[in-house]
């Protein structure tokens, strides 16, 4: 996959071998906006530009350091502009949205992902000083299925490819960053396919699914599932910024989460029904916590998603210093999740239950 290139990540005899000028999108949101803060921490970046089509609060800006924030919307050719006349060497793709805005709902959704992506890649390709390309991509592109592999290679694909939302969405915006990368091979371009992040910081699709008392399941499945501290999902970024390895890399903390144990671990309620269909599950959450999954969401909460990371250890050189474990277990203390069962009290049972069915089996 890397032959023809050296170690960080250029074309054989390249001058890049740290980024001097790195421009980040998506700088106001959570991962943008603090890997702008820790790349204009390193001495050894020159320049750091953030952009982002909405200003940042003042805690953001002033978090931010000595990076220059530039207000511009990527699906504006405006975006070439600023990566010419700034020499950025270095492009941090994470403006991407799982989430569609207030107004304008999924149509809108889709064109500024979509549609910014091509205007990015598009300004990278004229800009002859551009040399590195980082992309957040998602896991979500292999999609959830009772079918899946044991665990998904970088080169594995979905048995049902994801049709809508954010999933689709990356599917596409992958196939463009691919696409420079044939049409500019000076430049290294990086995927990472982030497993589902959690946090105390951050909030997301599953971190919503589980906060309420009652968590709705689909009986008889029980996902299982491999997460990512967004701490984590910070430091790969800024390992791939710094080291431009080439290539898809999937990201994904150690170990696996049955989502019956994290129900239990967070203190919920599992609320098992019959298998009558995602729209019972999705019009319960709606109902209880004003929480609408895609049907993408809905069978991830079902079946879940494992990935092989080898990759990731061996040639892009980062491990993750949260297992799936330690990072669920972070956002539940982080989110002073209030027990509505005392998990200890529920594990207690079940080692009860578990020795008298054995006692009747014997």
């Amino acid at each position: 996959m890397d032959s023809g290139r050296d170690a960080d990540g250029g074309d054989p005899g390249s001058p890049l071998r740290h980024p001097k000028v790195v421009l980040v999108t998506g700088a106001c949101r959570f991962l943008g906006g603090y890997l702008t803060a820790r790349l204009a921490a390193n001495p050894a970046i020159d320049r750091v530009i953030a952009v982002d089509a909405v200003a940042p609060s003042k805690d953001l800006l002033r978090r931010m350091g000595r990076a220059e924030f530039v207000r511009a919307d990527i699906r504006n050719p405006f975006i070439a502009k600023v990566i010419r006349n700034g020499e950025v060497d270095t492009v941090v793709h994470a403006a991407a949205a799982s989430y569609a805005p207030r107004s304008g709902g999924r149509a809108t959704l889709k064109e500024i992902n979509v549609m910014g992506a091509m205007q990015l890649f598009a300004a990278c390709q004229k800009a002859p000083t551009v040399r590195r390309v980082i992309l957040k991509s998602t896991s979500e592109v292999y999609g959830s299925d009772a079918f899946d592999p044991v665990m998904f290679t970088e080169d594995s694909s979905s048995r049902k490819p994801p049709g809508e939302g954010f999933a689709r969405d990356s599917i596409d915006i992958e196939g463009y960053a691919r696409g420079l990368g044939r049409r500019r091979p000076d430049i290294a371009v990086t995927i990472l396919r982030l497993a589902n992040m959690i946090g105390p910081a951050m909030d997301t699709a599953l971190s919503r699914y589980l906060a309420g008392p009652l968590v709705p399941t689909v009986a008889g499945r029980d996902a299982r599932l491999q997460l990512l501290h967004e701490q984590d999902a910070l430091g790969v970024l800024e390992r791939a910024t710094m080291a431009g390895r080439p290539g898809t890399f999937n990201v994904g903390a150690a170990g696996i989460l049955m989502m019956s144990q994290a129900i239990r671990r967070a203190g919920r309620l599992a609320l098992p029904l019959p298998t009558l269909g995602v729209n019972i599950v999705n019009s319960l959450t709606r109902t209880a916590r004003g929480t609408d999954l895609n049907s993408d969401q809905l069978a991830y909460m079902s079946y879940g998603r494992v990935m092989d990371t080898s990759r990731m250890r061996t040639e892009l050189g980062y491990v993750p210093k949260w297992t799936t474990m330690e990072a669920f277990d972070d956002y539940v203390r982080g989110r002073g999740l209030t027990p509505i069962v005392d998990p200890r009290w529920v594990r207690s049972l079940e080692r009860r239950a578990v020795s008298a069915a054995q006692r009747w089996g014997g």
